[in-house]
């Protein structure tokens, strides 16, 4: 996309003195969309066939545990390594690159010999995993016009849940293909790569930013974090914050919750599952395309707001339609507030590490709530009264934290919609 100081042509649309190409722009959301879809469908894919690995592996089902923990502790290394690279080499060459990786990966993990280099492998492919989001991230941010970054932002994030839901489908086909079969197709991902490598160019903010430059290399970061210490700070607790509660209303809530404590079948769970995915993603377009009307912060305060009426419906209720009515207002209103923090920690970002910032305080703040599974769990043998008031208290605290957080940083980064 390239932009000119010239009145606009038919199918353009001119904003802040610059003229975006509306085509391009929309292959920009696009193929960001679908690259994070895929990475989100090629996870899933793992954890629901853990227990196939494990029967395959002949080993323990907690050995094959690990693999999806060593993704999680890999994610930020992949921020930061692809965020860099992006920094100085571009954001399109790293996104294809990151894509390839994964795809790839995706097919070894298929012909592992055995759980060692399975596990190896998924380490790996954590690392690709954690560095396409940001990267795509700033390459949308950097790419559309000014006005459409808050439903660019729900779109790109509508992808983890729709990922979810494709995995969900491709899963039925495992008695055909088997997990290795799964994986295999996985790799499909690299569909993604073509696309951007056809139809996407490059960030125009990249581009005007590097010939500005007299070096060839990325501006250096230790700088950038010296001078923005509590930027840094604030934006990894609140991303902490952000996924406890994403995790927090997820992790355990199908086959724990659902399946033990409230004894619902498989096929009522598969259906409940598929209905607040949808509510997922409706509520990260929804919420995304307020913030361009309200502000960024004061969208995600709303819907984290919002959040907090419907926990004891979600969570205390026990007929099916009460809990499926609680989990699809629940997931709206959180991943609502997830559809805005593309948008969000893009333009909250230092300009000369926006491909490095916003995936960097995500997959940090990810990594301190990988543990999220581990203390509900034990918060529920400590209170001995069932997962649904440790559910409401993790969630719930999230909330607030993030609803505290955006509304104390509001006077220093209020609505934003132009770098």
């Amino acid at each position: 996309m390239t932009r000119q100081a010239m009145a606009p042509s038919s199918g353009s649309i001119r904003e802040g003195g610059y003229e975006y190409d509306l085509t391009t722009a929309r292959h920009v959301v696009a193929a960001s969309l679908l690259a994070w879809l895929l990475d989100a469908c090629d996870f899933f894919i793992v954890l629901f066939t853990l227990d196939d690995v494990a029967r395959s592996f002949h080993v323990p089902l907690e050995s094959v545990l690990l693999a999806p923990t060593l993704t999680l502790l890999t994610r930020p290394v992949g921020a930061f390594v692809c965020g860099r690279a992006a920094d100085r080499y571009g954001r399109k060459p790293v996104m294809i690159t990151t894509i390839t990786v994964y795809s790839l990966i995706e097919v070894l993990s298929a012909f592992s010999p055995n759980l060692t280099v399975f596990l190896i492998l998924r380490a790996l492919f954590g690392i690709a995993l954690g560095g396409e989001w940001g990267v795509g991230t700033s390459l949308i941010m950097e790419s559309v016009p000014p006005s459409w970054r808050g439903a660019a932002s729900g779109i790109l994030q509508a992808g983890y849940p729709a990922g979810y839901l494709l995995a969900s489908l491709v899963f039925l086909l495992l008695p055909v293909m088997g997990w290795r079969g799964l994986f295999i197709l996985g790799g499909s991902a690299l569909v993604a790569a073509v696309y951007i490598w056809l139809r996407v160019p490059e960030s125009p903010e990249w581009l005007r930013a590097r010939q500005k430059q007299t070096s060839t290399r990325a501006p250096a970061l230790w700088p950038v974090i010296r001078d923005n210490v509590g930027l840094c700070l604030f934006a990894v607790a609140l991303m902490t914050a952000f996924n406890f509660m994403s995790h927090g209303s997820q992790d355990l809530y199908p086959k724990i919750f659902l399946g033990l404590e409230r004894g619902l079948s498989h096929p009522t769970i598969t259906l409940v599952v598929v209905l607040y995915n949808i509510a997922a993603i409706v509520g990260g377009l929804f919420f995304g395309m307020l913030s361009q009307k309200i502000g960024r912060q004061y969208s995600i305060a709303l819907a984290a707001l919002l959040t907090l009426p419907f926990l004891p419906v979600w969570a205390l209720s026990h007929s099916v339609v009460w809990l499926a009515a609680g989990a699809v207002c629940v997931q709206f209103c959180v991943q609502g507030a997830w559809g805005v923090v593309p948008a969000y920690l893009s333009e909250l970002s230092p300009v000369s590490v926006r491909a490095t910032f916003p995936g960097l305080a995500y997959q940090c703040g990810n990594l301190i709530a990988a543990s999220n599974a581990l203390l509900q769990t034990r918060m529920v043998s400590l209170f001995g009264k069932g997962l649904a008031p440790v559910l409401m208290l993790t969630v719930g605290g999230a909330s607030l934290v993030v609803l505290t957080l955006i509304l104390l940083n509001a006077r220093l980064h209020g609505r934003q919609t132009s770098a």
